[in-house]
């Protein structure tokens, strides 16, 4: 069993940016696929960025640029930097582990992104 927990999100303006954090409560780093995602209110859930077990990275068109995916061996923590966001960013976001990059296994309770035009 693994646990997620975000934290980081806020309210910002347009053109802000925010660091979200995702600490797992045992050891993930190159032992699980990571990945964060969000759901905006009436929509589907999205995916946004991947960190494989070996370190690639991956990013959904409409954050690519702008947002950056890592992760801290030491804190067991995952981290998702986000610049230049944009309304339509706000969602509630969402980290996910798995041992395969999907479908995954272990999700945390999300933390929210607003941003202000």
């Amino acid at each position: 069993q693994v646990q997620l927990v975000e934290s980081g999100g806020g309210s910002v303006q347009s053109g802000g940016s925010l660091r979200l954090s995702c600490v797992a409560s045992r050891y993930t780093y190159s032992s699980y696929c990571m990945a964060w995602y969000r759901q905006a209110p009436g929509k589907e859930r999205e995916w946004v960025s991947t960190i494989s077990t070996d370190g690639t990275t991956s990013y959904a068109s409409s954050v690519k640029g702008r947002f950056t995916i890592s992760q801290s061996n030491a804190k067991n923590t995952l981290y998702l930097q986000m610049n230049s966001l944009k309304p339509e960013d706000t969602a509630m976001y969402y980290c996910a582990a798995g041992v395969v990059c999907g479908p995954y296994n272990y999700w945390g309770q999300g933390t929210q992104v607003t941003v202000s035009s």
